[in-house]
């Protein structure tokens, strides 16, 4: 039986045109290390910071914490110049299904690879709220903000399981658009889901340890109920 479904956000449950992806390989690009497309495919879905650390020492950049620090606060205003000039929106089915999990008595959190203070605004720019009401949209928000390490360790849906007062991996699924993504559901223990709707191709998705990869997280609904979730 299912209790809780961790969803990432950006490609997974918002749909932001790629503009994670653009902000990233910019603020890199801008400290002078060249971003390959494959290195940015594969920390996509991690802690920013992490992934700008990465990236600028594979690009022949050293990573020093000024640099570090200057490159992640120009992806905060690369993001949001390009969020203001094109609002993200829900991906399609998403909001729906959300509300079918929570209907069925399935608790929703959403975990993401941004900061709070990126990730609040962003769900308050979708109308999005977060808590126990019927009315709200989801029952928990985790961001890299509450963890020690983000994705792809395993601590953001640790955190979401205490958030919900879920107590058994074995009733969680994760699942998100990224290989990071469904490393961390693997790490986690959970049913580890990778989701179409973000830049990740089948064959990158389908190469990680997985249970399944699905078009959208409409299709979550009826996994959980094939899992057992009640009416």
């Amino acid at each position: 039986m299912i209790t809780l479904v961790a969803l990432d956000i950006a490609g997974t449950t918002v749909d932001d045109g790629g503009i994670v992806y653009e902000a990233l390989r910019g603020s890199v690009e801008e400290a002078g290390a060249p971003v390959a497309p494959a290195d940015l495919q594969t920390w996509m879905g991690a802690d920013k910071v992490e992934a700008i650390t990465h990236l600028l020492r594979l690009g022949g950049v050293e990573p020093t914490g000024e640099l570090v620090a200057t490159s992640f606060g120009r992806f905060r205003e690369i993001l949001a110049e390009r969020y203001a000039a094109e609002p993200p929106v829900p991906v399609g089915g998403a909001v729906e299904a959300i509300a079918e999990l929570r209907r069925r008595g399935v608790k929703v959190a959403l975990t993401t690879g941004f900061t709070a203070d990126v990730a609040v605004p962003l769900l308050g720019a979708l109308g999005w709220t977060v808590g126990s009401s019927a009315d709200d949209t989801v029952d928990a928000l985790i961001t890299t903000s509450d963890v020690a390490a983000g994705r792809p360790a395993p601590y953001m849906i640790f955190r979401a399981m205490e958030a919900t007062g879920t107590r058994d991996v074995r009733e969680v699924i994760a699942a998100g658009d990224t290989a990071v993504d469904v490393r961390a559901a693997r790490a986690a223990g959970a049913t580890a889901i990778g989701v179409l709707t973000g830049k990740a191709d089948r064959a990158t998705l389908e190469a990680e340890d997985h249970d399944y990869v699905v078009d959208a997280v409409a299709a979550i609904p009826a996994l959980v109920v094939e899992f057992g979730a009640g009416e």
